[in-house]
């Protein structure tokens, strides 16, 4: 009796046989790295330790950029500028307490002449609604179809009075930029003739205001318009500039 007693403990701790055919189960595969094959888990190593490289210099970059000047900015500015620009530029308007609430619209017009030798002028041409519909719809946009054009007026606008005299040294560089900058859209197969001369303006909307705001906005269309300027060889793409300095000669 105690000898069958003791069984029946032993046999109540074992839990009930298997089943026929049944054998003990087999122990899980460890995960995740340990899993793969040595190889492979030097590849992984090696990947994340490049990671988290990459992850410190890039939050070291963003400090040095956003940190105020000093011995180490001095030395490395040129560095972290080149990391930085244009992919990680810090804008923090988002959280300014009064973000822009404009509209602004970069267009332009050119006396063209045709092969035959006529002289038109065109209409004005939106460039900031053509860059619209490359950004619209694509989730990955070029940062020269955001930025370029924007970033180039604003160069321009800030480097100049109101009446579009320039008010430093930088005042006659952001007239070439922006000069260049149309003239790198405004190609003979675009406007139908060679471009001679051209005239720059901004056209600015106010954003109307949400229902729940008293806030009143203007509904006037307001134009700046620059004076026309002569299209020279400078002010061409490198390819076009050779082509009209040979038809000079």
């Amino acid at each position: 009796m105690d000898s069958y007693d003791e069984e029946g403990v032993r046999a109540g701790r074992a839990g009930p046989p298997p089943a026929p055919g049944e054998g003990p189960a087999e122990p899980s595969a460890p995960g995740g790295i340990a899993g793969l094959s040595l190889p492979g888990q030097v590849v992984a190593a090696v990947a994340l330790a490049v990671i988290a490289v990459l992850a410190c210099v890039h939050l070291a970059m963003v400090f040095l950029h956003v940190a105020p000047s000093n011995t180490l900015t001095k030395q490395n500015g040129a560095a972290v500028d080149e990391w930085i620009y244009p992919e990680f530029e810090q804008n923090w308007k988002l959280f300014a307490p009064n973000p822009l609430q404009q509209n602004i619209a970069v267009q332009v017009r050119a006396v063209v002449v045709s092969r035959d030798g006529d002289r038109r002028t065109t209409d004005w041409i939106d460039l900031s609604a053509q860059d619209a519909e490359q950004i619209r719809g694509n989730p990955l946009p070029s940062h020269a179809f955001q930025n370029e054009l924007r970033r180039g007026w604003d160069f321009f606008v800030n480097s100049h009075n109101a009446d579009n005299e320039p008010n430093g040294m930088r005042g006659e560089l952001s007239e070439r930029y922006v000069r260049r900058m149309v003239m790198l859209r405004l190609g003979e197969d675009r406007v139908g003739g060679r471009v001679e001369r051209i005239q720059v303006r901004s056209e600015t909307r106010w954003v109307a205001a949400p229902p729940w705001s008293a806030e009143k906005n203007s509904k006037d269309i307001v134009h700046r318009t620059l004076p026309w300027w002569t299209v020279t060889a400078a002010d061409l793409p490198r390819g076009a500039r050779d082509d009209r300095t040979e038809a000079a000669r």
